[in-house]
C-alpha cells in the first residue's frame, strides 16, 4: 500500500513540475494556459503580425498556433473581422473547434455551403469567420459580405492559390484591401511560377519558412522513417499492360503520320498538351489523340489501382461515348480484350499484388494506419479486400458524386478514427491537407504521386507525436516508377523555393527603396 502511495506522490511531483516547466502564451483573448509556448511559433507570428506573410512550416508542428497568435493579436485592434480559409468542410470544422477551444470570443461561426443564404448573412457578422474559399468567394460575389469587414485573411494550405482555384478569386476582392494577409503551408510548390504567382496575388512582402532542421524546431519533432516498397504485377495484369501498350502505339503511329511530332515514350501529360493544338490546326488528329489518351488513364489506372478501379473507368468511358468510343471498346481487338482479360482475372479474385502486401505493412506496425490513393474507385476496392481479410476500415472520401461523404459524415468518420473504432482509414486527397489525427503509427501510399506538396501533406499525416513509418507502394515498370523520379526531382526543388523566394522578394524591396523622386511616385 505505501508503494502505491509513494508512486501517487512522485506521479504528482512530475506533473506539477512539468507543469512549472511549460510556459503559455499570455494574450488578450486567448485562454489561460491553453496554448504552450514554443519560440520557433512566436516568432513566426511576430512576422505575420507585421507584414504580409507565408508561414511555411512542417506538417504537425502548430500552424494553426500561429495563426491562433495572429487572430489574438488583430481582434486586440477592434478594427474590423477575421476570416479564416481552409480547402475542405473537415479542415475548416478542424481550425473551428481548435478557435472555440483557444479563444475567449464568443462570436466565432463556420460557414460552409450547406448553410442556406440567410444563415450566411448572419453568421458572416461575427469577430472570427471560418469559411470554405468556395463559398467566401460567391459570398463576396454575391455582396453578402464585404472585403471591408475584415482586417486579417488567412489562407490555409496557401499553396493552392494558382489558377482559377477560389483562393485565387478571393485574392482579387482583397486587393485594394487593407486587411493583413497570412498564408500557411507546409511546402510551397516546386514550380518557381507557381510560387511567384501565389506571392504576387497575395501581395506577399515575406517568406517565414521552418525546416524540421531548425533549431528551434528540432525538439518538437519526430522522426519518420520512409520505406520504399517495391511489387511485381501479376501475370495476369502484365498481359493486359501489353495489350493497351500495343493499342496505344497505334495510336501514336497514327499521329506521326499526321505530323505530330512524337517521342517513344510519350506522357498522358504531353497528349494534354497538344489538345488545342490538334482541334485548332489538325483535326484529322483528333480521334487518335483523344483516344490515346482514354488508353493512357486506363493503363495508369490498371498499373497503380488494379482490375476493380480499371473495369469502371471503361465502363464510365463507355456511356460518357465521345470520338473514338465505339471504336476503341467495340471494334479495337488489343483493347476488347485487355477489357476481357480484366473481367476474367477479376472472377478469379484477382486485383493487384499491391493489396496481400498492404496487409503484412499493416500487420508489422502495431496502431493506425492511414492509406491513401489518389483514385476514389481504388477506396472502395481496398476497403473491400482489407475487410475480407480481416481487418477493420474505414472510407474518407470528398463530397462530390453520388457515393461523395457529406461534411457530417467525413467528421464522424475521423472522430472514429481517433476514437480507434477501427484501426485503418482509406483516404483520398481529402485527408491529405491538414487533417490532425493523433497518433497515427503509419503511412502507406497505396500509389506514388509526382507532386512535391501532395507527398508532403500525405507523409505529415504521421510521426506527430512518436517516431512515425512511411511506406510507399511501387508496383515494377509501371506509372508509379515514373512518378517516383518526377517526385524526387520536385522534392529537391521545393525544399529551396523558401529561400528563392525569400530573396526575390528581397530584391524587390531593395529596388523600391532605392527609387526616387518620379520613379518613386510611379
Amino acid at each position: 500500500m505505501d508503494s502505491i502511495l509513494l508512486y501517487e506522490s512522485i506521479k504528482s511531483i512530475n506533473s506539477e513540475f512539468c507543469y512549472r516547466l511549460t510556459q503559455y502564451i499570455e494574450k488578450k483573448y486567448v485562454r489561460v494556459n491553453s496554448l504552450e509556448k514554443r519560440d520557433y511559433q512566436v516568432n513566426l507570428a511576430n512576422q505575420a503580425i507585421c507584414e504580409n506573410c507565408i508561414v511555411v512550416l512542417p506538417t504537425g508542428l502548430g500552424k494553426t498556433a500561429i495563426a491562433l497568435q495572429v487572430i489574438a493579436e488583430y481582434l486586440s485592434k477592434g478594427i474590423g473581422g477575421v476570416l479564416f480559409l481552409a480547402p475542405t468542410r473537415v479542415l475548416v470544422n478542424q481550425h473551428f473547434e481548435f478557435l472555440k477551444s483557444n479563444l475567449t470570443l464568443d462570436d466565432i461561426s463556420l460557414i460552409t455551403g450547406e448553410d442556406s443564404i440567410q444563415k450566411r448573412t448572419k453568421l458572416w457578422n461575427n469577430s472570427v469567420v471560418c469559411a470554405t474559399p468556395e463559398i467566401a468567394r460567391n459570398d463576396l460575389a454575391r455582396e453578402i459580405v464585404s472585403p471591408e469587414q475584415f482586417n486579417l485573411v488567412i489562407f490555409d494550405e496557401v499553396h493552392r492559390t494558382v489558377g482559377d482555384y477560389a483562393y485565387s478569386a478571393i485574392a482579387e476582392r482583397f486587393e485594394n484591401s487593407s486587411a493583413r494577409i497570412l498564408g500557411m503551408t507546409a511546402t510551397l510548390p516546386s514550380e518557381k511560377e507557381k510560387a511567384t504567382e501565389i506571392l504576387t496575388k497575395l501581395r506577399i512582402s515575406s517568406v517565414a519558412e521552418r525546416t524540421e532542421d531548425s533549431p528551434d524546431v528540432k525538439p518538437y519533432t519526430q522522426e519518420t522513417n520512409t520505406e520504399w516498397v517495391n511489387v511485381e504485377l501479376p501475370l495476369e495484369l502484365k498481359s493486359i499492360q501489353t495489350l493497351l501498350k500495343l493499342a496505344l502505339d497505334e495510336r501514336y503511329a497514327v499521329l506521326r503520320k499526321n505530323g505530330i511530332k512524337m517521342t517513344e515514350q510519350q506522357s498522358l501529360s504531353a497528349l494534354l498538351r497538344i489538345r488545342q493544338f490538334v482541334l485548332n490546326q489538325n483535326r484529322r488528329s483528333a480521334k487518335p489523340l483523344f483516344t490515346a489518351i482514354r488508353i493512357h488513364y486506363a493503363l495508369n489506372i490498371l498499373e497503380a489501382h488494379g482490375i476493380t478501379p480499371f473495369l469502371k473507368f471503361c465502363k464510365r468511358a463507355q456511356v460518357k461515348k465521345g470520338v473514338g468510343v465505339r471504336e476503341l471498346f467495340e471494334v479495337d481487338p488489343n483493347f476488347t480484350r485487355a477489357i476481357h482479360l480484366a473481367k476474367e482475372a477479376k472472377s478469379r479474385g484477382i486485383e493487384h499484388s499491391k493489396i496481400p502486401k498492404l496487409k503484412e505493412i499493416i500487420e508489422s506496425v502495431p496502431g493506425k494506419a492511414l492509406i491513401f490513393t489518389s483514385y476514389r474507385d481504388s477506396v472502395d476496392m481496398i476497403f473491400n479486400k482489407l475487410t475480407e481479410l480481416g481487418v477493420s476500415a474505414g472510407i474518407l472520401i470528398g463530397k462530390a458524386g453520388e457515393t461523395g461523404l457529406k461534411q457530417k459524415k467525413q467528421i464522424e468518420t475521423v472522430q472514429k478514427f481517433r476514437d480507434g473504432l477501427f484501426r485503418v482509414l482509406i483516404a483520398t486527397r481529402v485527408g491529405e491537407e491538414g487533417l490532425d489525427i493523433a497518433e497515427v503509427n503509419q503511412v502507406i501510399f497505396y500509389d506514388n504521386v509526382p507532386s512535391s506538396i501532395r507527398f508532403i501533406q500525405r507523409r505529415g499525416r504521421t510521426g506527430r507525436k512518436d517516431t512515425g513509418k512511411l511506406v510507399v507502394l511501387i508496383a515494377k515498370n509501371t506509372i508509379d516508377e515514373t512518378y517516383y523520379w518526377i517526385g524526387r526531382r520536385k522534392m529537391t526543388a521545393a525544399k529551396s523555393m523558401g529561400a528563392k523566394m525569400t530573396k526575390v522578394l528581397e530584391q524587390n524591396q531593395e529596388a523600391k527603396s532605392q527609387k526616387t523622386g518620379l520613379d518613386a511616385f510611379v
